[in-house]
């Protein structure tokens, strides 16, 4: 593989595919108030955070970014949960003035300096995707995305920024098993308002949140000794196996890294050994994100 641009330090763009649920209606808002952890009621028309969807336990449902858009409101997810989404909030309209409709948009996720400062082209819609320390924008369009004047980089670039930065994704580090406190706490801050009323799901979020954060499988950092394992391999301390790789990728930066649920108990700095079927290597835990 040639060698990968640090989207850090260099603006690029990467070919993208999100789910999009558009929600409209004359109670599409009050709706969506009850049902995701922003205060939806307060955002702008034109304005997008990312936010929760949280099944009644308070553990993920979805992790979205929603946009107000006037008549509509437009909940785009990594690709392949959008019908998940739908599901999610379906059973709870009951009688409710709202309709709900999945689609398959495309176009370009730009990563690094300047990115913010890109216009979106005829016919595309601009979000905002600010990851830790990485400045992002999200073109999205029903159509196609033609943009010239930013290079066009390889898909692995954008998964090794992603998991320097520790953003989870749908399958990988979020699953319908995790808490949200779990994949950090960025991801509440960004995501969660604890100054609107009630939601599906705030019990949980709101509890954790009091105490500290405090979470039995918090989501870590792995910065690893030769190639990247794969997703699913045994993170071992001692004689004791104390989580498991969900992503993995080769930094420009840092070279083999991977996000790892681990035990509350496993520490930044602490080494471990990665076992799977047919390797292992040698990795030390890292902060998010990474240093």
């Amino acid at each position: 593989m040639a060698d990968l641009p640090d989207l850090r330090t260099s603006l690029g763009a990467v070919p993208l595919q999100r789910d999009v649920v558009r929600v409209h209606g004359p109670e599409a808002v009050a709706f969506l108030q009850g049902q995701l952890s922003q205060d939806i009621e307060s955002l702008a028309i034109g304005s997008s955070v990312p936010s929760l969807l949280l099944q009644p336990t308070g553990k993920v449902g979805a992790w979205l970014r929603v946009t107000r858009m006037g008549d509509d409101d437009l909940l785009d997810v990594d690709r392949g949960f959008g019908e998940a989404v739908a599901a999610g909030i379906r059973r709870f309209k009951l009688r409710t003035a709202a309709e709900i409709e999945v689609t398959c948009w495309a176009g370009l996720a730009v990563r690094g300096p300047g990115a913010t400062d890109v216009e979106a082209p005829r016919g595309a819609i601009a979000l905002p995707c600010a990851w830790p320390g990485v400045d992002g924008v999200d073109l999205l369009s029903e159509g196609e995305v033609a943009m010239a004047g930013v290079p066009l980089v390889a898909a692995e670039a954008l998964e090794a920024l992603r998991i320097e930065c520790g953003v989870p994704a749908m399958g990988a580090e979020l699953t319908e098993d995790t808490i949200p406190a779990e994949a950090g706490g960025w991801l509440i801050e960004a995501s969660v308002s604890f100054t609107k009323g009630c939601y599906t799901g705030q019990e949980l979020v709101a509890r954790i949140d009091s105490r500290g954060g405090n979470v039995p499988h918090p989501l870590r950092g792995l910065l690893v000794s030769g190639d990247p394992p794969p997703a699913g391999a045994e993170v071992v301390r001692g004689d004791t196996t104390v989580g498991a790789v969900t992503s993995s990728a080769r930094s420009p930066r840092l070279g083999a890294i991977a996000l790892a649920v681990l035990t509350r108990a496993t520490e930044v700095d602490q080494a471990v050994a990665l076992r799977w079927q047919g390797g292992e290597a040698e990795a030390t835990v890292s902060p998010l994100p990474f240093r």
